[in-house]
């Protein structure tokens, strides 16, 4: 991938001209079966593009009450667009289409209008749970008898398509834009995508410059991208194997209560009275293993390329002497 970073061919993608970044954004779109794509340098921004595309200001946004865009964009939909973000509670990620339903402002002079649903799959804040295309399927349906669009933060859409065994683009095709990160599962060190409409891509542009994602030669960050694609794409179940032994081993540890992983992501509960999540993560690290508190009692385990059968053993090996 270094290699293929250094040897991109560049221009200047401000100007639309670099031909690395086009490339990647028509490969891309296609896979997502979308008219066309935009490259951002991080995921964040374009899911906020996403956003801005198809809402107003004192408008709603529906989500997922755990989802990315409620607690891990900082508010921006609100400080961005004047957008205020209606969570949907729900069972590991996937919102009931009777609750999205109810959640849709009655469109009278007394209330906000409603303006989007927000989708997300993987569901990070479940442990990468895979929301089932049926699912999205239902709450398109929703959508579409409201009149409203979807915005699908796929960060790690990769990872769910590996795992249901279905092409990117049938799980696109539920949402009428799509962000994918390059660096979650892809192994690249920046950069994510917003495909959808022609139009809307367009203007995704405009809203881009305005964010200041506009970047020069950022060909070599596509030419990573590329690669990704062509080398790390067909490899992602060796993450979900992985993420199963982590889980398995977490099962036999006293003081912890590992979620099922349905990808590369494993959700370990924390439930020894007094030693919180951050004790834990702090000891592991100790160790050489790192493993992220993203709250008092739970921690996340990401598998990935750089883990291999070893770094599994080793983790597993820390998790126990951590316990005990």
């Amino acid at each position: 991938m270094r290699q293929a970073i250094a040897e991109a061919v560049v221009d200047d993608d401000v100007l639309g001209k670099d031909p690395t970044a086009d490339q990647l954004e028509r490969r891309v779109a296609e896979m997502l079966g979308k008219d066309a794509a935009l490259f951002f340098p991080s995921g964040t921004q374009a899911n906020q593009t996403g956003i801005l595309l198809h809402t107003r200001p004192g408008s709603e946004a529906i989500c997922e009450a755990d989802s990315h865009v409620f607690h891990y964009e900082y508010a921006s939909a609100a400080w961005l667009g004047g957008v205020q973000l209606v969570p949907v509670a729900s069972r590991r990620g996937c919102m009931n289409p009777d609750d999205v339903k109810a959640s849709v402002r009655p469109g009278d002079r007394h209330h906000p209008r409603t303006t989007l649903v927000c989708v997300e799959q993987t569901h990070g804040a479940s442990g990468g749970s895979v929301v089932p295309v049926e699912a999205l399927i239902a709450l398109r349906a929703v959508a579409d008898d409201h009149g409203l669009p979807v915005h699908l933060d796929g960060a790690r859409l990769w990872h769910a398509a590996a795992a249901l065994e279905v092409p990117l683009s049938d799980i696109a095709a539920c949402a009428d834009t799509v962000m994918v990160s390059l660096s979650k599962g892809l192994g690249c060190p920046a950069g994510s995508l917003l495909a959808g409409p022609a139009d809307l891509i367009e203007e995704a542009w405009t809203i881009r410059k305005r964010l200041g994602g506009g970047m020069r030669q950022v060909g070599i960050l596509a030419a990573a991208g590329l690669y990704a694609l062509d080398h790390n794409l067909e490899r992602l179940r060796e993450d979900h194997t992985r993420a199963m032994r982590l889980f398995d081993a977490c099962t036999r540890i006293d003081g912890l209560r590992p979620v099922r992983p349905d990808t590369n992501t494993v959700r370990i509960d924390v439930v020894r009275d007094g030693l919180p999540a951050q004790e834990v993560s702090r000891r592991l690290d100790a160790h050489g293993v790192w493993i992220l508190a993203l709250g008092p009692d739970w921690l996340r385990a990401v598998t990935h390329l750089d883990v291999d059968d070893d770094g599994i053993d080793r983790a597993i090996a820390a998790l126990r002497e951590v316990l005990t």
